[in-house]
């Protein structure tokens, strides 16, 4: 019915841009790492898309794109500094775990196998819902009133 133009087409990416800046920029870090998840799994979607229909260089682009986010958003907000030597391992399990995604994904460019995108983003996902369960801001629920100790009833007659 309308035909698709470049200026329409255009003027969509502007307005879903300033909607990602100011969703950026309102964001807490965690929200912002969340966002770092979902763009790199959005990313991985259209390369499994653009490969299976032929679409080489939009794939190695939307691959690229995923590698990007990993390396310079997830991998770089890791924060080996904090903690003691726990969490100092629990950042280097967590950088290598990113490291071998990125690995994958550039295999999956390079023999065009849909299996290894899938793996990455199965990882990502992983990863993205063990973050998203330790939001500080979600509301956690109050335990049930069957979860209380029993000696700790207070009685209207006493």
């Amino acid at each position: 019915m309308y035909a698709r133009t470049e200026a329409a087409s255009t003027g969509a990416s502007s307005y879903a841009k300033i909607g990602l800046q100011s969703a950026a920029m309102s964001a807490s870090p965690h929200q912002l790492i969340t966002m770092l998840f979902d763009g790199a799994k959005t990313a991985i979607t259209m390369a499994r898309h653009h490969m299976a229909n032929g679409e080489i260089a939009a794939k190695g682009n939307a691959i690229s794109k995923a590698i990007n986010i990993i390396d310079n958003g997830l991998k770089a907000s890791i924060d080996t500094e904090a903690g003691g030597a726990a969490e100092t391992v629990l950042a280097a399990n967590v950088s290598a775990l990113y490291d071998y995604i990125n690995q994958r994904l550039m295999y999956a460019n390079l023999r065009n196998d849909p299996a290894l995108l899938d793996e990455a983003d199965r990882l990502l996902d992983n990863i993205s819902s063990a973050w998203r369960e330790i939001d500080p801001q979600q509301s956690r629920p109050l335990p049930a009133a069957s979860d209380a100790p029993r000696g700790s009833r207070f009685s209207a007659g006493a």
